[in-house]
């Protein structure tokens, strides 16, 4: 389809949580993250989040030629897209790390005594911001590629 951009459909999505849930597979289960996670701060977990805003944007709007954002169907002036494309690089990482009991396994490694509840969750999602700038990746490449 040359110079014509194709319509988002469910079928994307499901090509953005294979790439997603590929990439972020390993990240999630490594204790080095979890380590990385206990000592950021919270500009370090802004920046990765915009690393992960700027790397999506680019691979699905910068990279492919084909593909232009202003034709797109939109979520609140965001390109539909780009919102799944978001929503899979992190929801991705977080069904993983629960799905493993990485908080409760990997977190424990890192502080001692244990920690609060509270204080799990922001280190899990710490943990996630981490994981989704490959997540993202994963994601793009799978929407871009196929």
């Amino acid at each position: 389809m040359v110079g014509r951009s194709r319509r988002f459909a469910i079928a994307d999505t499901a090509q953005q949580v294979v790439g997603g849930f590929l990439l972020a597979g390993p990240f999630v289960v490594t204790d080095e993250v979890w380590g990385l996670a206990v000592g950021m701060a919270w500009y370090q977990v802004v920046v990765t989040v915009g690393i992960v805003l700027t790397v999506g944007y680019g691979a699905l709007y910068k990279a492919d030629d084909e593909r232009d954002p202003d034709r797109e169907a939109e979520v609140a002036g965001v390109p539909l897209r780009f919102v799944s494309l978001i929503a899979v690089s992190y929801l991705s990482v977080g069904i993983l790390a629960l799905s493993f009991d990485a908080p409760a396994t990997l977190i424990p490694n890192h502080v001692d005594p244990p920690v609060a509840m509270r204080d799990q969750i922001y280190i899990t999602l710490k943990a996630m911001s981490v994981g989704s700038v490959f997540s993202v990746i994963g994601a793009a490449t799978a929407d871009s590629v196929f």
